[in-house]
């Protein structure tokens, strides 16, 4: 029962969070992009702090480190991202977006290496970092013509994204916090919201510009409670019982949700060479982390034995 429970809760999740790519594309149509992703971010505050005050006791940030994690989380993971993704997305389908963004755990892998002692990259390691790299570059098909035009443009915003994904989750783990996770991640989509708001003011967007139509609030609904809040609780549950080597694979999966949602709802299209280029991605992250999947495998095989 629990092997069900688990994996319905992880086709769940890659569901919410691929469908999310697809909501931003549908909203765009109505928002502009930075101000979208802040008042996503506003409501998704609200709900996560008010979550973390209920499921814990040590929610609210009391030390110098506390906020420091926080703010990196929301600098970074929530800030930075959701402004790349929500500018990238103007450009790119929702399926090459959710691709692009799945390089977050081998980037990952080469930020640790960077930034945390006593990490370091095999050859085969560095091989499967050059595969995952390959990948990107099948799926973007730069135009080193247009570099920062269009389809390009859209492209290596989404790059820059996972980047920023990837570089705060591996900073953060230097800060020795004490404040729980689901603390952290309401105080960081509090700060995200704020820098999101000002990079919307910077760029001179406006709430005048919003349309308030059922499509757009639908969107934005669908964002705040699907994505953030219901997919934050999922995730949470899921990280503790099954760790972070499985948990990380729902990158993965978020994709094909983001391509049937697109297809179905925007009528977009995704070709061979988008699929080659996302398998390749995942090849690189299996050979970045295969000691890690070597001793995660025997568990996630007692595990399908369980349901036989």
């Amino acid at each position: 029962m629990s092997w069900h429970r688990n994996f319905t809760l992880f086709v769940a999740l890659a569901a919410l969070w691929g469908v999310a790519f697809m909501a931003i594309k549908a909203g765009l149509a109505f928002f502009p992009p930075v101000l979208f992703a802040a008042i996503r971010y506003d409501i998704a505050a609200v709900i996560m702090i008010l979550y973390a005050a209920y499921v814990t006791d040590n929610w609210i940030p009391r030390t110098r480190s506390d906020w420091t994690a926080a703010t990196v989380d929301g600098l970074f993971l929530v800030g930075a991202y959701n402004v790349f993704v929500f500018l990238g997305e103007l450009h790119v389908t929702s399926a090459v977006a959710a691709i692009i963004v799945s390089l977050n755990p081998v980037l990952s892998t080469v930020f640790s290496r960077v930034i945390l002692p006593d990490e370091r990259l095999t050859v085969l390691g560095l091989f499967g970092l050059l595969v995952g790299f390959g990948g990107v570059g099948l799926v973007s098909n730069p135009d080193l013509a247009n570099l920062f035009t269009g389809d390009t443009l859209g492209k290596l915003l989404m790059l820059l994204a996972a980047a920023s994904f990837a570089f705060g989750s591996v900073f953060v783990q230097l800060i020795d916090d004490e404040l729980s996770t689901e603390g952290t991640t309401g105080w960081a989509c509090l700060v995200g919201a704020v820098m999101l708001h000002a990079t919307s003011l910077g760029l001179g967007e406006s709430f005048g510009s919003i349309e308030w139509t059922v499509q757009g609030i639908t969107a934005l609904a669908y964002l705040v409670v699907g994505s953030s809040a219901v997919g934050y609780f999922i995730y949470f549950d899921l990280l503790d019982r099954l760790g972070p080597i499985e948990i990380n694979l729902v990158s993965y999966v978020a994709p094909v949700f983001a391509a049937v949602s697109g297809w179905l709802v925007l009528d977009e299209q995704i070709g061979s060479v988008t699929i080659g280029g996302f398998v390749l991605i995942f090849v690189g992250f299996v050979l970045i982390k295969r000691e890690a999947i070597a001793e995660e495998f025997p568990r996630m095989q007692r595990s399908v034995e369980r349901i036989r």
